[in-house]
């Protein structure tokens, strides 16, 4: 294969791949086949079929790149105000609680911008720009994290029976010469 199936493309590499498409197109043109042309342009001759049909239906234009489909749909500005939506909390925005979960900001999305992202796809798009997972602890609001260790440290330390250690005579399933 010729460039890395997805992306991580530069712009000139992107500009390169699109120019192998126009050369595909000027031998279509010629009437090559679609060996010679996969041979010659050093791609599959699954991209060239590909690229030949788009040609046969739209031209040119039929045989462009379409972009990554992994690239954002929304604008820098979008996302600068779905940043600051999120901030805002989810109790503003009609959730119950306080937490941000993957589908409530897709919900959010679709919302604030008509467009429809997967899960996934919001995942993606807020990694992209700097938030990260987060887990709350679970712990009961009354809790008193004092008052816990004074507990383990006063009142355990008396109550638990204290460790057995093995002896010769002592019961035990793993003794030494036993069958």
């Amino acid at each position: 294969m010729r460039y890395a199936q997805g992306g991580g493309l530069t712009d000139a590499e992107r500009a390169a791949r699109e120019r192998v498409r126009l050369q595909a197109v000027e031998r279509f043109e010629r009437g090559e086949k679609n060996r010679e042309i996969a041979v010659a342009l050093r791609v599959s001759e699954r991209s060239i079929e590909r690229w030949r049909r788009g040609w046969r239906e739209q031209g040119e234009s039929g045989v462009l790149s379409r972009g990554s489909p992994g690239r954002s749909k929304l604008s820098d500005a979008q996302v600068a105000r779905l940043e600051r939506e999120l901030e805002r909390g989810p109790l503003v925005h009609g959730w119950a609680d306080q937490r941000w979960t993957l589908a409530r900001v897709k919900t959010l999305i679709g919302r604030l911008f008509h467009v429809s992202y997967t899960v996934e796809g919001t995942w993606g798009l807020l990694k992209r720009h700097g938030w990260s997972w987060q887990q709350p602890a679970r712990r009961a609001i009354e809790r008193d994290d004092g008052a816990v260790e004074l507990w383990k440290k006063e009142v355990w330390s008396r109550v638990k029976a204290p460790r057995r250690h093995s002896a010769p005579g002592s019961s035990s399933r793993t003794r030494p010469g036993s069958r």
